[in-house]
């Protein structure tokens, strides 16, 4: 792409955009580029629709695969081409939403348990138990958690900023943590190289540790979000304050990260259960 790629990735970070979106950006235009063999202002609509029937028909990407490349091409052609007539037509796929994988409250104990380094259930803990992103507990300084206050600064999504209480327990590990590794860097949880610790191992010692505890669950960093929010639900948490501890612009967002648990479906009553002269004179 050449000069055509230093704008994209120009524009991208004049948006402010994540660095792991810039990334994923790039490369599904790399993927357009790669496909047509040509420039992609040599290129129109016909041609994308062509390159993403190619994703969905031949390649059999995922649904959220899909919407990355069509959000990708949507930023090409609207913000860095300036032809937004060529993806105007295109439309947004629509991505089914799975219900998650949610821990159960004995098999978070388990998996903590199964973590035979001391940063690394350090890490699980702090993500558990706040509920936070695998990217915001990674880049977390010393500086964002506050003892005196107890709570942890966070820095979002976006570069939002929230704050989100520091359980005890939490504190206790990490200060255990921070005296048995030694540690004396600005970052919490320093990596080999000096910089913060790497999502791909955090997530490697993570599916470590649910095998050893004899987890047959899918277990990811956001599955543990998943849980922290859908066991903050059936504990009785109101769906806004879950929805601040999240981050979430959106409580249609946080909706998404919380289902119907068994708790809340034992106290519902079906209609043909209420007596018949209760539910006609209720119901009518």
């Amino acid at each position: 792409m050449g000069k055509l790629k230093d704008k994209m990735s120009e524009d991208l970070q004049l948006r402010r955009y994540a660095p792991s979106t810039c990334r994923q950006y790039m490369d599904c235009a790399r993927n357009y580029v790669a496909y047509h063999m040509r420039a992609p202002d040599q290129l129109g609509e016909r041609d994308v629709r062509r390159f993403l029937l190619y994703l969905v028909q031949e390649k059999k990407v995922s649904d959220s695969t899909h919407k990355m490349h069509v959000a990708a091409l949507k930023f090409l052609y609207t913000i860095t081409l300036n032809r937004p007539h060529v993806i105007a037509a295109i439309p947004w796929p629509k991505v089914r939403q799975k219900l998650p994988d949610i821990l159960s409250g004995s098999e978070t104990d388990a998996l903590l348990d199964a973590m035979e380094s001391v940063m690394y259930r350090a890490i699980i803990m702090t993500t558990y138990a706040v509920g936070l992103r695998i990217a915001e507990v990674c880049k977390l300084p010393v500086a964002a958690i506050d003892s005196k206050r107890m709570v942890i600064h966070v820095i979002g999504k976006g570069g939002r900023e929230r704050v989100v209480p520091l359980p005890p327990l939490v504190l206790f590990t990490l200060r255990t943590y921070w005296k048995e590794a030694k540690c004396s860097g600005a970052i919490l949880f320093p990596g080999q190289t000096g910089a913060c610790i790497s999502a791909s191992a955090v997530r490697t010692n993570l599916a470590a540790a649910a095998r050893k505890a004899g987890i047959t669950k899918r277990v990811t960093p956001h599955v543990l979000r998943h849980s922290f929010a859908t066991h903050l639900l059936e504990l009785g948490t109101h769906i806004s304050v879950i929805q601040m501890l999240l981050g979430h612009r959106s409580l249609r967002t946080t909706l998404r990260y919380t289902r119907v648990t068994p708790q809340m479906l034992a106290g519902i009553k079906s209609p043909v259960d209420v007596p018949r002269e209760v539910r006609k004179q209720k119901l009518g």
